[in-house]
């Protein structure tokens, strides 16, 4: 399961990565909007919640890909990446753990987006003294906590 979702920004890729995610048989659930325009800070706390809570992995698009990486880092137990190609993708993921995966629908053609999707969802964490690391940002984070109880899900 891969939770996906994007502000106006991102639809077009996000559109054509659904289709490729389901088409590799990989059940997706999301949350686009086919709105003239939608703020990337308004997606985030659906998907955070389902990243963070139900353990998916998530995959978020904005226009650069800026915006949703900091808004979604703002959360506890939020690793978001956003990333430009494989390299960046497979990284991401067997360094830092990232739990979503952040890419920018205006900078990124379709290919390339979908060669770091399957990357990122292929690779696992290293561990080792990459968790270190990560034990140590998470003991000092003054990231937003996010209280799973507060949540309403349409």
């Amino acid at each position: 399961m891969v939770v996906l979702s994007c502000d106006h920004g991102g639809r077009d890729l996000a559109l054509f990565l659904q289709e490729c995610l389901v088409k590799d048989g990989i059940c997706v659930e999301g949350a686009i909007s086919l709105e003239q325009t939608v703020d990337y800070p308004c997606v985030i706390p659906w998907m955070v919640q389902k990243v963070r809570y139900d353990k998916k992995m998530g995959i978020l698009v904005c226009g650069s890909g800026i915006g949703m990486s900091i808004s979604a880092n703002r959360y506890q137990g939020i690793r978001a990446a956003l990333c430009h190609d494989e390299t960046t993708a497979r990284l991401a993921r067997q360094h830092n753990n990232a739990n979503i995966l952040v890419l920018g629908g205006r900078l990124l053609g379709p290919v390339l987006a979908w060669q770091c999707v399957q990357v990122f969802l292929k690779t696992t964490f290293e561990g080792g003294h990459h968790q270190s690391r990560l034990a140590a940002l998470e003991k000092d984070s003054k990231k937003v906590p996010f209280l799973y109880s507060s949540f309403q899900n349409d």
